[in-house]
Order: structure tokens, then C-alpha cells, then sequence
């Protein structure tokens, strides 16, 4: 076999893995967690919808102490955010915190990380979007403290075909990224 032909194999087998996994990726979204499960907190992730207010839902049912709401844009005060989400004044002042400094998911799990060791807490639910889901928490375990136990929650959705087919580009460019440790 000439190097050619092992190359075409070889892409071929590359295209091959890729196909197999979107199919995976786009069939099997993450689920929505099944109640009732405790964790010391609770962590939203902005930029879909349904995200926050599931998340205020665990904090009210008792299921969680406290809530980051990470990724809020700066100019969102905490006033404008408890009447958007009707949050109640006491619920906001004891138990939510809105981050401001996370831009994108790993800058998230950075943001959640320094909030979960802050609050020294050893578990807590990741709230975000099912096609943003297996990014999000791996993100986030690779930067929590060793022996934090995180929980996925899922909010289902309808994504797109081009939601899933960017969500799986991000997903299998940041596993080939902490592959060769970049």
C-alpha cells in the first residue's frame, strides 16, 4: 500500500469517528437531572434560556444553599436581576452571587471554581443548556478543587442542527486541546 492510500484510510477513518460521534453527540444530549438530589450549591450558566430560572427553582425548593449565576453581563445590577427573575429579596441578599468576570465556558469554570472554593464547597450542580452540558462540566472539572462531586442538570432543549454541529466542533476541539495539554 502506497503512503497515499494510508493516508486516505487514515483521514477516511478520522471523517469516520468524527460522523459516528456527532450522531452520538446530537442523539444522546444530557438529561435533566431526576429529583430530588441535594448539593451544597448551585451554578447557572447564562446564555440560554431556562438556565436561571431552573436554577432559582433548585435554590427555593432547598435543594441547594446558594447560587452563582455565572457569565451575568456587568451591566445587569442585582436589583434588575431579582425583578427580572422575581427573585425574592431575601433569597437574593442570602444566597444568590452573579458573577460578572466569566466571557465564555472555560472562563466560567474558572469564575465557578473560585466561588466553589470561597465557599468551600464539596458539591454542586452545574445548571446549563443539554447541548452545552458535557463542555460546561468538563470544563469545570478540570478546574475544581480535587474531590468536588458535580452534579449535571441539564435544561432540555430543541437545539438547532447548527447549534449541535458548533457545539460538537467546541466540544471535540477542547478535548484534542487538553489532549496535547494546551
Amino acid at each position: 500500500m502506497t503512503k497515499r492510500g494510508i493516508f486516505r484510510r487514515l483521514l477516511s477513518l478520522l471523517l469516520l469517528g468524527w460522523a459516528l460521534g456527532f450522531i452520538w453527540f446530537a442523539t444522546f444530549l444530557p438529561r435533566p437531572l431526576a429529583e430530588p438530589v441535594r448539593t451544597e450549591g448551585v451554578i447557572a450558566l447564562t446564555g440560554g434560556g431556562g438556565r436561571i430560572p431552573h436554577a432559582i427553582r433548585v435554590l427555593e425548593r432547598g435543594a441547594a444553599k446558594r447560587l452563582l449565576v455565572s457569565g451575568v453581563d456587568r451591566e445587569v445590577r442585582p436589583r434588575e436581576f431579582a425583578v427580572e427573575y422575581e427573585v425574592p429579596a431575601r433569597l437574593m441578599a442570602c444566597c444568590i452571587m452573579l458573577g460578572y468576570d466569566a466571557v465564555d465556558t472555560r472562563t466560567n469554570a474558572v469564575e465557578s471554581t473560585r466561588w466553589i472554593r470561597q465557599n468551600k464547597l464539596n458539591s454542586v450542580r452545574l445548571v446549563t443548556t443539554d447541548w452545552h452540558m458535557r463542555r460546561a462540566a468538563f470544563d469545570l472539572a478540570e478546574e475544581a478543587p480535587p474531590g468536588t462531586v458535580i452534579i449535571e442538570d441539564a435544561v432540555a432543549s430543541r437545539p438547532s442542527f447548527r447549534i449541535l454541529f458548533l457545539e460538537y466542533n467546541k466540544l471535540v476541539a477542547r478535548l484534542l486541546a487538553w489532549a496535547i495539554g494546551w
